[in-house]
């Protein structure tokens, strides 16, 4: 009885190791999941349009062929902008062409930028959530009228937002 005792206290500790283990994995697979822009940076109650998408097309300002490196989503001057994963603020300021612009690092090499805001609500540092607003919309920098332009950006080079929207 001893031994059957001693033999299911080591299969218990063992079960107890494996479950610890799939626990933290789990907890990491919650984390990226959590860390992946995945909604429009809109509410879907906003009335919008997409007016400019990823890609290279003939820019509104020079007439040239560029690259688009992000989504243009047009609204109301004013519509709260959201973030689309949870990370960190590293830039919430004035950026060239992009007028008042928000970078959100998510970790895992993923980064998003939110660029012509009118008002920026959140400061560098600031830990964001998903769904969480960060900026209005406006039309500073070089823009045609309000919107936002978002990008995503996957180890420092931009893709498709359209393909992380899961909403």
């Amino acid at each position: 009885m001893h031994e059957h005792i001693e033999e299911i206290d080591r299969a218990s500790a063992g079960q107890q190791k494996v479950f610890t283990s799939l626990l933290k994995s789990l907890e990491d697979q919650q984390n990226l999941l959590a860390s992946t822009p995945a909604i429009c940076p809109l509410s879907r109650d906003v009335k919008s349009w997409v007016t400019s998408r990823f890609g290279y097309r003939k820019s509104p300002f020079t007439g040239r062929r560029e690259l688009h490196k992000g989504l243009d989503i047009a609204s109301r001057k004013g519509t709260p902008i959201m973030a689309t994963a949870d990370g960190v603020i590293t830039f919430a300021g004035q950026k060239g062409l992009l007028g008042k612009t928000i970078v959100i690092d998510h970790g895992h090499g993923m980064k998003t930028r939110y660029g012509h805001n009118q008002k920026l609500l959140k400061k560098r540092g600031d830990t964001v959530k998903r769904g969480e607003p960060i900026a209005l919309m406006g039309s500073s920098g070089r823009s045609t009228g309000p919107h936002t332009h978002y990008e995503v950006h996957l180890n420092g080079i931009p893709v498709n937002p359209e393909k992380y929207m899961l909403n």
